[in-house]
């Protein structure tokens, strides 16, 4: 054999021991603590192995009268800083998905100047629907009406995936349905009433001073050294659990009154977390969510840049000054459920209960978008939304465990018709395309288990899918190495021009499935996003195993009856 072919036999056999040691944990289903070196392994979905599944609504009249009382009281703050004094009147709710706020100027006078000011700081936010000498009425705006459905639905994502990550579940699923609803999938859960309490909690907004004494490769080290302890933060764990033992490891490092907590930088396509960057903050807080009125991005007109500005209740306010007084030069760091979202620094007193977050010398667009995620979660922090769990329910173990038996049955059933007609029909050529077949199948769990992917039905008929195409690659070739033949070509001559000749149709044929798994991956949710990952590992797993993996065992087989015989 040439030494090409003893290079490709060693790739394909550091393939197959990686993909068995890559499946085993799942087969064997081996615990998390044992000294197999391999720890990922395939999870299943709600619908194999059961779990908690329930649909929250939410009640878009309480946040319209919310946004709109909270909008009146920011209109009395801007008209009070340009001399008007207003008060704040009576809330008309006859029409509970238009509710109406009105206050009342203590100078007649100057309502053509107070009308002004809010349409020039409040366009498209709100409408005036009623005035009567010094008293003005507004409600939401329709602009504003469909933010505030967007945002909500997104604000309310955002809280119960934080709480999620509690609950310790490794692949929940979390999707919005219409405009009011969200359907969130726990697979493995049973408990719903600790599910109900976990996710309807108010998420915990905090704001705590940044410790900027200690370098950050210090902190750095002491991660590195927490982490070849075995304190690591893994997908599936308790993050708070995660912080606890970190912290009590490193004690005699931390400084009194401080504690350490990270910045989860998360990838946007897969929610995989990408990196973790550890700040030193106060272990206690003064200021909290419960202190913060409300945060909006807004445009400076100076500069034209975004920025995040930040409104206080007035208990809240009085110690934001106070904190901001005695503190300048230092940073702030906003935490929502232990996760640093960002730290600004303080650069002089803040007082009037109103700030400003800069967003650093970043492009427009970056900067308004982080802005509006900054904005979205103190919002999710200090004015979480009534979510109302309109339905809840338990799919029970027995439906995945049938599903499974079925799947297998199945699988079964189909692996051995086509294998006895494939060596019926092909013989020693069919023998190599069974193996080429069990080593496709070997490859895509391994892929499946190596990303810590969710495996559902669809994910399941992905995987029948792709050993069907698979089973076409080989018979595309056979039959192109059976033209040769009957055209009077050698065995070796057959088999070069059959394999030659078919590597661009078998190519074609899966680069045009894989664009439709793209689709299906990019615009689909929950199954069909599951089903496309299989598919798509399924053809790059096809294309290997069909024609490299094929190509190496035929030429063994031709070298050892020396081109003399082809059972085919």
């Amino acid at each position: 054999m040439k030494r090409g072919w003893w290079y490709r036999l060693l790739f394909l056999l550091f393939l197959t021991v990686v993909s068995v040691m890559s499946v085993i944990p799942t087969v064997f289903k081996l615990p998390d603590s044992s000294t197999f070196p391999v720890k990922s392994k395939v999870n299943l979905g709600l619908d194999l192995q059961g779990g908690l599944y329930m649909i929250l609504g939410i009640d878009f009249k309480k946040v319209y009268r919310d946004e709109t009382k909270n909008t009146i009281r920011k209109i009395i703050y801007v008209l009070g800083d340009e001399g008007i004094k207003a008060n704040l009147g009576d809330m008309d709710i006859s029409d509970p998905e238009d509710p109406k706020h009105s206050l009342t100027l203590e100078d007649p006078s100057k309502v053509s100047n107070a009308k002004k000011l809010i349409k020039d700081y409040f366009q498209n936010i709100v409408r005036l629907t009623k005035q009567d000498g010094g008293v003005l009425e507004y409600g939401l705006s329709g602009i504003r009406k469909v933010q505030i459905q967007d945002q909500s639905v997104t604000k309310s994502i955002e809280v119960i995936r934080n709480r999620i990550d509690e609950f310790g579940v490794s692949e929940p699923e979390i999707i919005s349905q219409g405009k009011d609803r969200i359907i969130v999938q726990l697979p493995g859960v049973k408990n719903i009433d600790r599910a109900k309490a976990l996710i309807g909690k108010t998420a915990k907004l905090e704001f705590k001073l940044v410790n900027d004494e200690i370098a950050a490769s210090t902190l750095e080290e002491w991660v590195t050294r927490a982490k070849d302890k075995g304190i690591k933060y893994e997908k599936g764990t308790r993050y708070s659990d995660f912080i606890v033992h970190i912290n009590e490891f490193l004690k005699k490092d931390i400084p009194d009154g401080y504690e350490l907590v990270f910045k989860k930088n998360v990838n946007k396509f897969t929610n995989d977390i990408e990196s973790m960057v550890p700040f030193l903050v106060e272990s206690g807080s003064n200021l909290t969510g419960e202190d913060l009125q409300d945060a909006a991005v807004q445009i400076d007109q100076q500069n034209n840049q975004p920025y995040v500005s930040l409104n206080f209740k007035s208990s809240g306010a009085n110690r934001f000054e106070e904190i901001t007084g005695n503190n300048t030069g230092k940073r702030l760091a906003i935490i929502l459920d232990g996760n640093v979202y960002t730290a600004p620094g303080i650069k002089n007193r803040i007082g009037g209960g109103r700030a400003r977050i800069d967003l650093g010398a970043v492009n427009y667009n970056d900067a308004l978008e982080q802005g509006k995620d900054i904005a979205l979660v103190l919002r999710a922090g200090a004015l979480p939304v009534q979510l109302d769990f309109e339905e809840q329910r338990i799919v029970g173990p027995s439906l995945g465990s049938d599903s499974i038996k079925s799947a297998k049955l199945a699988s079964l059933i189909g692996c051995g018709l086509i294998f006895l007609f494939i060596l019926i029909y092909y013989r020693i050529s069919g023998a190599i395309a069974i193996v080429t077949l069990v080593l496709n199948a070997l490859m895509v769990m391994a892929c499946l288990a190596g990303f810590g992917a969710t495996l559902t039905l669809p994910g399941i008929a992905g995987i029948a899918l792709t050993i069907g195409m698979a089973v076409d690659a080989n018979i595309i070739i056979y039959e192109r190495i059976r033209e040769e033949k009957r055209r009077g070509a050698t065995n070796l001559k057959s088999v070069k021009e059959g394999f030659d000749s078919a590597f661009w149709t078998i190519l074609d044929a899966n680069i045009t499935t894989a664009l439709a798994g793209f689709c299906l991956l990019n615009f689909g949710t929950g199954p069909i996003r599951g089903f496309a990952v299989t598919l798509l590992i399924g053809i790059m797993a096809t294309v290997y195993t069909a024609y490299f993996v094929s190509r190496i065992l035929f030429d063994f087989y031709m070298d050892k009856v020396s081109g003399k015989d082809l059972s085919i």
